[in-house]
């Protein structure tokens, strides 16, 4: 079977929601257009010109209930609305801070009340991946089926707050495409380096609440705790559900 890309999803707001696409345009040496283009920096943050590591930011390792944030963005706005199942729905413009304190008010009690609290939203111009590089994360379907079976349980995709899952490939063969050239629709990247994993995908997407020992399993069965890798665009164009994925390199 050809292996093929089954779905594409993004990040507006780092660790605040995630947004299914139906197709997205990859540009050389960027990450998906609007993937954590904005960032939620907490009180006790020490923030950098461009890229800061994840720490300085809120996010699911340490306060688990926002992994159940799903986000919807109006792109030509650029307004962004949240949902929650327990905070219902909030849309706010990230840039104007006007929407701040409502956003802050909403978001707060999805918090970890021994964390520092979150203070502000910002951006630095490009994708706050979690690799200091402007990373698109690829992720298998099939190694999420794997993993799954080893925790006697199925798993979500939206655990992992991936970019982009293939389908119709072995378990953890996309391990093999580190330092390959790989073909997505009409788009090339190249394929850096693993991802290695935090207690964020333990939490339940759905719920919020950390229900599954992800880690444990990874180390248990496999040595290591790593799921998906980071690939650079080397090659922009635009891909979609459905597209063939192939080693070209």
């Amino acid at each position: 079977m050809t292996t093929r890309l089954a779905h594409i999803f993004r990040h507006p707001i780092k660790s605040h929601g995630r947004e299914a696409l139906a197709s997205v345009h990859l540009s050389e040496g960027r990450c998906l257009p609007f993937d954590r283009l904005w960032a939620v920096a907490h009180e006790a943050a020490r923030l950098e010109d461009g890229w800061t590591p994840c720490q300085m930011f809120s996010r699911g390792a340490k306060s688990p209930a926002l992994m159940a944030i799903t986000a919807r963005l109006d792109e030509g706005a650029r307004r962004v609305t949240l949902a929650h199942p327990d905070r219902g729905d909030i849309t706010l413009a990230p840039d104007d801070p006007a929407d701040l304190p409502g956003f802050l008010d909403w978001v707060r009690p999805l918090c970890a009340p021994d964390r520092p609290s979150p203070a502000r939203i910002v951006s630095a111009g490009r994708g706050m991946t979690d690799s200091p590089y402007e990373s698109v994360s690829i992720l298998g379907l099939a190694s999420l089926r794997a993993l799954g079976q080893r925790l006697g349980r199925p798993l979500s995709p939206d655990r992992f707050r991936g970019n982009l899952w293939i389908e119709n490939a072995a378990p953890f063969e996309e391990f093999d495409w580190v330092g390959r050239e790989i073909a997505v629709g009409a788009a090339r990247l190249k394929v850096v380096e693993p991802i290695t994993r935090c207690t964020a995908t333990e939490a339940n997407p759905d719920t919020g609440r950390r229900d599954a020992p992800v880690l444990a399993a990874l180390e248990d069965g496999y040595g290591h705790q790593e799921f998906g890798v980071y690939a650079e665009v080397v090659a922009g164009g635009e891909i979609a559900p459905g597209d063939a994925v192939r080693l070209v390199a």
